[in-house]
């Protein structure tokens, strides 16, 4: 794995997070990254004094390069913040010369640069454009990067509808900026959370921006449900869990459930939260919610091993931009730690995905509960 970057005579040693899950070929920084630091470095020559404001910074690069502007930093991903973290340690930078926070998070202070990357949910940077509203000004610099296809035509009309005129450069290494003025006057009320209805329970669920499938009941988690176990007084665990929809359901089916709502993206676990609260607010205190990388957070307290009696499971299998299967892998080896003897994790996949045999190497075994053309739902208890 590339792990330095040297650009405009600095250089900068920068890890993924969790290290030891990343593949040797994938870096911490991309060609995006570079062409917004050398943009900003070339052209805005008053940094120092300035309030800066960064979001979406996947691992921590920018947070990093600019650490001595003591900028603002802004992210969903809880594997990004553990990044920014990781990676000022590594560099002896301060860890409070950043002041990062979650996406649900409004700044106060009127931003003077607002560096964007661009992210996979356009939904988020929706969001996150009607936020800068309340702590920007026509003065305020606005600066996006993303990779050249990611920057459609939907992308920059996101910026024009809640910001104001906005041109793109020319594209570097298959990277694209974005420059907008913001035209003071724009005021715009956010579409966010969506809501949408289950089809059998009619529970309302509210989703973030920056929920996994925000507009309907993801098909996975739809054969999920249709095979949820009797988990009455019992532990469970909703690991990946987005809206919170198959525990909100478990706790619909085994009333004295104990849930924990898992999830590494701050929006989703508020949404989860809101979902509870709005649907079932007597079983609020049945529920925990833990933003965290897969169950590393969980993990901390050594009295949480082999304490949960079932593991839900709709993995994903892309880290940002990148297709990988190491979270699906560190989902399953922490599920196992977790459980009690006897316990099971239970898991939706697509059939293409070789969750069978990771699953079988780990537990020994395993059982196909369900399955169509599309989905399997596998099931293995730990002896």
């Amino acid at each position: 794995m590339k792990t330095e970057l040297t650009l405009l005579d600095r250089s900068y040693e920068l890890l993924r997070y969790p290290v030891k899950n990343q593949h040797i070929s994938w870096q911490a920084w991309d060609a995006a990254d570079e062409y917004l630091i050398q943009y900003v470095e070339q052209n805005i020559t008053d940094l120092n004094g300035l309030n800066v404001h960064i979001y979406n910074d996947d691992f921590g690069v920018l947070g990093v390069w600019f650490a001595n502007h003591s900028p603002i930093w802004v992210s969903d991903s809880f594997v990004a913040h553990k990044a920014l973290a990781l990676n000022l340690e590594l560099n002896h930078l301060d860890a409070d010369s950043v002041s990062a926070h979650h996406s649900l998070y409004q700044a106060q202070k009127t931003a003077d640069v607002v560096l964007i990357k661009i992210p996979k949910t356009l939904a988020l940077l929706e969001q996150q454009l009607i936020d800068l509203q309340l702590c920007i000004s026509p003065k305020t610099k606005i600066i996006a990067a993303g990779k050249a296809n990611a920057i459609q035509k939907s992308t920059l009309a996101l910026f024009e509808k809640h910001l104001g005129i906005t041109t793109t450069s020319l594209a570097k290494k298959k990277s694209r900026l974005i420059f907008c003025q913001y035209e003071g006057t724009k005021k715009s009320i956010s579409p966010y959370p969506t809501k949408w209805k289950t089809d059998t329970t009619q529970f309302t669920m509210n989703n973030l921006a920056n929920v996994f499938s925000r507009q309907q009941l993801d098909i996975g988690a739809r054969v999920l449900l249709a095979h949820l176990p009797d988990a009455n007084h019992k532990r469970i665990i909703d690991l990946g869990c987005g809206n919170g929809v198959l525990g909100l359901h478990v706790l619909h089916q085994s009333p004295d459930a104990h849930v924990i709502f898992v999830d590494e993206s701050f929006m989703a676990i508020a949404s989860a939260k809101m979902n509870i609260e709005q649907n079932m607010p007597d079983k609020l205190k049945q529920c925990e919610f833990i933003v965290s990388n897969c169950l590393d957070e969980y993990l901390r307290t050594p009295a949480n091993d082999a304490s949960v009696d079932i593991v839900l499971c709709n993995p994903p299998f892309h880290q940002q931009n990148t297709i990988t299967d190491h979270i699906a892998l560190q989902m399953f080896k922490d599920s196992k730690r977790i459980l009690k003897h006897g316990g099971e994790l239970r898991v939706v996949g697509n059939r293409h995905l070789d969750y069978p045999q990771t699953i079988k190497r780990l537990f020994g075994h395993y059982k196909v509960l369900a399955s169509d053309r599309k989905f399997s739902i596998l099931s293995a208890t730990k002896k």
